[in-house]
């Protein structure tokens, strides 16, 4: 089950679902911000940046007693659902007494048969049963939850998705932390970069990733390998995996009834393409169903702006891929994106080309163009062989967890700004919200309360990446706010100090700081860039987008 991108093709499904509607209901460490926050207070307290017009354009995050927990609020998330397109089972196997098919042994989707009968069996509670979980979603949120939960033999656990060989809109680049949190092989990634170009929008060009060690990266991959690997792992500790689309959820009245999905089985082939309505019910549910989420909907969770997400792969010869072998570029400028950045990352034999926005997303055709021009002389004959677009949240929503239901991912709005980076908050929010709750459960024997999933994954959560949250979001604001700005950012980017300590901050995940003189030294001569570039760059373009602006998911 673990493809190797270079030598095994991608198969038109990574596995189906099996029958499930006979199974029987189972009744730091603190670190310092010297470097980034008097950077920031000195640029906006001197320079005024903080008071620009992308101000507007970035909704800040409501707060209570968490991070971004607010009170209730009506949801307009639009309809979505989960996932990704179904295939046939392949090989036919056995039926048992429970309908479930079973599979031989040494088929890709035997797995999937083993899950099931785990499903059966198990300890039980005192009344025959056990208590069910369902995760929505199969990205990285819901495999590393479904993963946690099945490791818990006393908790029937699902994971639901609606195409099991998705192929998500991404930039894909994963930290060096994640590998080894996750335990992933190197099959899924397809570059290791060690080195980074980034242009500002007077194309001057800095070199970065001087300061990094001889086995430091960024791991670059493609979400179809990633996310298959991650919950195939799930699948084959016990989760039962379900290729269906949920389509509607009923919450549970009383404390102990059960949440009701309602879905469309593409697993069931006698449906054609359409699937089959089902219904099951479950105990506990975990919303990974990204930006769009149908779990968020179902307990009201608000909210949140998004960035809309635009990237074309783009096969390119032998020796311009050499080229890009370990290196990433980043550009910035109101050409290719008024308030965030367009890159060029490699995959293994093509690259990604993409750019994104928040402010004025109906114009991402018109920015996509503008970074092919910008990296035109790397991607001259080159054949697009695809293209997607995708909302990115740019906040968590004000409610992430109601009654027995909680958000991971990017359904609960877990993507950092400045950076754009999601894979690796969606998997540990998946995985800490899973171990929270497991815990809660004491081994199948009761159910969580809101308050206790409240106060033990989201406090946790938000006490772990809350600086990590609000730093990058000052860094959004300042730097991404003009050409001027822009070209101050990537002026910075050449210190080997700010560079040392950007990555440590990114490849571990936790804000690092220097020491206080150079933390000044670079104060100083970021304000002096700032000012410098406020006189010879040209300003922005201006655009008008009240309307469209203003949606919400």
């Amino acid at each position: 089950r673990i493809l190797h991108p270079k030598t095994t093709p991608l198969p038109d499904t990574m596995y189906s679902s099996i029958e499930t509607s006979a199974i029987p209901r189972a009744p730091a460490r603190k670190s310092r911000m010297i470097l980034v926050g008097v950077v920031l207070v000195g640029v906006i307290c001197l320079v005024g940046f903080a008071a620009n017009p992308l101000g507007t354009a970035i909704v800040p995050s409501t707060s209570s007693r968490s991070m971004y927990r607010a009170g209730p609020t009506t949801s307009s998330i639009p309809s979505g659902g989960s996932g990704i397109s179904s295939s046939s089972m392949g090989t036919m196997g056995a039926i048992n007494n429970h309908n479930l098919k079973k599979m031989p042994k040494g088929t890709k989707f035997h797995c999937n048969w083993v899950a099931g009968e785990r499903a059966l069996k198990g300890h039980a509670k005192a009344d025959g049963s056990k208590y069910r979980v369902a995760v929505i979603g199969g990205g990285p949120s819901g495999a590393a939850a479904a993963e946690s939960f099945a490791k818990e033999k006393g908790i029937d656990t699902f994971i639901f998705e609606r195409k099991m060989d998705n192929v998500k809109p991404c930039g894909g680049a994963i930290p060096l932390c994640m590998v080894d949190e996750f335990d992933l092989p190197e099959s899924v990634i397809d570059r290791k970069v060690r080195k980074m170009k980034m242009i500002s929008p007077s194309n001057r060009v800095v070199d970065v990733g001087r300061t990094l060690k001889p086995n430091e990266y960024i791991g670059m991959c493609r979400r179809e390998i990633l996310d298959g690997f991650m919950r195939n792992r799930a699948v084959d500790l016990g989760a039962v995996p379900i290729n269906g689309l949920v389509t509607k959820i009923d919450v549970p009245r009383g404390d102990s009834d059960p949440y009701v999905i309602h879905y469309q089985d593409y697993g069931d082939k006698t449906a054609g393409g359409a699937g089959t309505p089902k219904t099951m019910e479950f105990d506990v549910l975990i919303g990974a169903d990204g930006a769009n989420s149908r779990v968020a909907k179902a307990i009201d969770a608000g909210e949140y702006n998004y960035a809309i997400a635009f990237q074309e792969r783009i096969a390119i010869d032998e020796a311009k891929m050499e080229y890009y072998k370990d290196l990433a570029e980043m550009y910035v400028g109101d050409d290719v994106s008024p308030d965030f950045y367009a890159w060029v990352f490699p995959k293994y034999d093509h690259v990604g080309v993409g750019t994104g926005t928040v402010v004025n997303r109906p114009d991402i055709p018109k920015y996509q163009k503008a970074i092919r021009e910008r990296a035109k002389d790397r991607l001259e004959g080159g054949k697009i062989i695809k293209v997607e677009a995708h909302p990115i949240p740019e906040h968590p929503r004000p409610r992430r967890v109601q009654g027995r239901a909680a958000l991971v991912g990017d359904a609960a709005g877990y993507v950092t700004k400045c950076s754009g980076e999601g894979i690796y908050f969606a998997a540990k929010s998946g995985r800490m919200a899973a171990e929270a709750i497991v815990k809660l459960m004491e081994g199948g024997t009761r159910l969580p309360t809101q308050q206790e999933i409240e106060d033990t994954y989201i406090a946790d959560y938000d006490k772990k990446y809350q600086a990590t949250y609000v730093v990058l979001d000052l860094l959004q604001k300042v730097f991404y706010s003009s050409n001027a700005a822009r070209e101050a950012f990537v002026e910075m980017c050449d210190s080997d100090y700010v560079q040392k300590v950007t990555f440590d901050s990114y490849l571990y995940k936790t804000v690092q700081g220097g020491n206080p003189v150079d933390d000044i030294k670079l104060l100083f001569s970021t304000v002096g860039s700032i000012f410098r570039a406020q006189a010879t760059t040209p300003k922005d373009r201006a655009f008008s987008n009240p309307v469209e602006s203003l949606k919400r998911l």
